[in-house]
């Protein structure tokens, strides 16, 4: 029987493993189910004597474990009630972090922080990693709860007992909230003592007695990706503090920096203090201060080698940006040199090289940085814009779509792949790309325009309709979509629905009579004469040079046989010969000059 209750339970962790989750809670209910029945019989053929407790606590915990798995928390938190209450299971009260996890979950913060602390009561001091990581959670329930000095004694333990980069940074924010200046400088201070624990000089290949390919298999171990994750985690951490304090602890943001970098140069993360005045520069560029960032970007291009490259690539785009190519060129080669797998510097050069009207320099540079980084998004997305402009639209697409596949749902390049679609006359593919961008941004105007357009063009006057209307809700200010509109309801004999849609126009563009004109006619076409002559009169008042005007107003009057014919008449005959005389002047202008430059 006890075995049958094993099966039961491995099967409920492998089904479980498998992510099959209600299935997992089945077996783990029928072994619990099985065990009851084995504790009856035991009891009934008097072999109480022999019951396994581990047996016994394994199946609730299980039971557990799958309940939580199933989000059904109640039932869990009291399967776990039952083992921890339980004297006899030893070490059961460990079980109460899951449970506090389980709080966590249901979003009874408080309850969550006094479960995690009566299992931290429980646990020995010697068992200090767990502690930590306890401590941890509740110090990250305090700042979600706005506890923020709780949150700084937790964080304050850890860094205590087991100092850590993310505990420090937690810490600093925490001083951050609560604005203690003199506890942030601390606080960073003590990040910079966290030690990292890293032996770079296994890596080192100066040793004679290793060879060059134990050195290389070294660099790529698993223990040695380990440590570059922990070394990243650790420079975030540093550069982060900073960022947070710089602008802070000091009267002004470059004081506030100088004190950070006097710290990182008097500490083991000496290195640091070159990204730090990289970070600095892109501060001031982001604040305007574009002499002061390239001042910077300077500096550290002279103090520190291993960052040239990098200061390089950014004074190479501030060039780029204040329109001084050949400064961006000269910086841009500078980078490639100091590194020649560094993408962007050949993305900066390919991009000078369009500048200058070298395309197929800046194409093979272009591929050259995707020889690089193969999913370099910036130079992906330029060639692909450089094919469109040569008219390469099979080669742009090509581009465009390896750039959905990295970074999909993006509406820059849903929009090229649209348009690209479009131009190489595959209408449905290009439908298909501006609805899938429409469900990204379902507010843009233009794209609903397009969409509008392209049914229009292909006859679909209902769906034409509708994304011009939609165009129109978004964005009622579009002279192309007014006129459009209604131009739609002219077109389908319901003149007065076009009225608001050119009045709109009119109320837009004051100068230009087209608009008048047209409410005009429409007023005509439902038989509104009096109103239409209203119009017209209004319109020739405001422009009396306006010939469609005039003809409009003969038109009308003659329809209606009155006087004013006549007179309107006799002033589009002036009009027209007035136009006549100014376009006979405007085309003898130039023979004029020819005579002049002759003599």
């Amino acid at each position: 029987m006890e075995i049958e209750v094993m099966d039961l339970i491995d099967e409920s962790c492998t089904a479980s493993f498998k992510l099959e989750l209600a299935g997992a809670l089945e077996k783990a209910k029928e072994a619990s189910a099985k065990e009851k029945n084995l504790i009856r019989f035991q009891e009934e053929t008097g072999l109480a004597d022999s019951h396994n407790l581990d047996l016994t606590f394994l199946v609730l915990f299980n039971l557990a474990s799958q309940y939580a798995a199933n989000s059904m928390y109640n039932e869990a938190l009291s399967t776990y009630s039952v083992i921890t209450r339980n004297r006899m299971f030893h070490n059961s009260n460990h079980l109460k972090i899951n449970m506090a996890h389980i709080y966590v979950q249901i979003g009874d913060l408080p309850k969550a922080v006094k479960t995690y602390r009566m299992a931290l009561d429980q646990i020995p001091a010697t068992h200090t990693d767990l502690r930590v990581k306890i401590m941890f959670n509740i110090g990250l329930l305090f700042v979600k709860m706005g506890q923020y000095n709780d949150a700084c004694n937790s964080f304050e333990y850890i860094m205590q007992e087991r100092p850590d980069f993310k505990p420090g940074l937690f810490a600093i924010l925490c001083y951050f909230t609560i604005g203690d200046k003199e506890k942030m400088k601390q606080g960073f201070l003590n990040l910079l003592q966290v030690p990292l624990n890293i032996d770079e000089d296994r890596y080192d290949n100066t040793d004679e007695s290793r060879s060059k390919f134990i050195v290389e298999t070294l660099r790529d171990d698993s223990l040695r990706k380990l440590e570059m994750e922990m070394k990243q985690e650790a420079e975030h951490c540093i550069l982060t503090a900073v960022n947070l304090l710089a602008p802070v602890i000091e009267p002004t943001f470059t004081a506030g920096y100088d004190w950070c970098l006097t710290a990182l140069r008097n500490s083991t993360h000496e290195g640091l203090a070159g990204n730090l005045e990289v970070n600095r520069a892109i501060v001031h560029l982001k604040k305007g201060e574009v002499t002061t960032a390239i001042e910077s970007l300077k500096t550290v291009e002279k103090q520190d080698p291993k960052l040239v490259s990098i200061a390089a690539t950014n004074l190479s785009f501030v060039h780029f940006l204040l329109g001084e190519i050949d400064e961006a060129e000269k910086f841009a080669e500078q980078a490639r040199t100091a590194d020649g797998y560094n993408t962007a510097a050949f993305i900066n050069l390919a991009n000078c090289s369009i500048m200058k009207g070298d395309h197929e320099k800046a194409k093979q540079l272009y591929l050259t940085a995707l020889e690089s980084s193969g999913t370099s998004i910036e130079a992906l997305y330029n060639l692909g814009l450089l094919y469109k402009r040569e008219e390469q639209y099979e080669d742009a697409i090509e581009c465009f779509l390896k750039l959905h596949s990295v970074i999909s749902s993006h509406p820059p390049v849903l929009y090229q792949l649209a348009q690209l679609h479009q131009l190489v006359g595959d209408v449905d593919q290009a439908i298909e790309w501006y609805l899938q961008l429409l469900s990204v941004v379902p507010a843009d105007p233009s794209i609903l325009q397009k969409l509008g357009e392209i049914y229009d063009s292909d006859n679909d006057k209902q769906q034409a309709y509708h994304f011009h209307y939609e165009a129109y809700r978004y964005l009622p200010s579009n002279l192309a979509v007014l006129e459009w509109l209604g131009a739609y309801f002219v077109t389908h004999r319901v003149a007065e629905k076009a009225i608001p849609f050119y009045e709109k126009a009119s109320l837009m563009q004051p100068s230009e009579p087209k608009w008048p004109l047209l409410v005009g006619s429409c007023h005509r076409r439902t038989g509104n004469y009096q109103q239409a002559m209203k119009i017209y009169k209004q319109t020739h008042s405001k422009f009396p040079d306006s010939i469609e005007c005039l003809k409009f107003l003969v038109r009308l009057c003659s329809d209606l046989g009155l006087k004013e014919t006549t007179e309107y008449a006799m002033e589009l005959k002036k009009a027209e010969k007035a136009k006549e005389l100014r376009e006979r002047i405007n085309s003898s202008r130039p023979g004029e000059c020819r005579v002049n430059n002759q003599h």
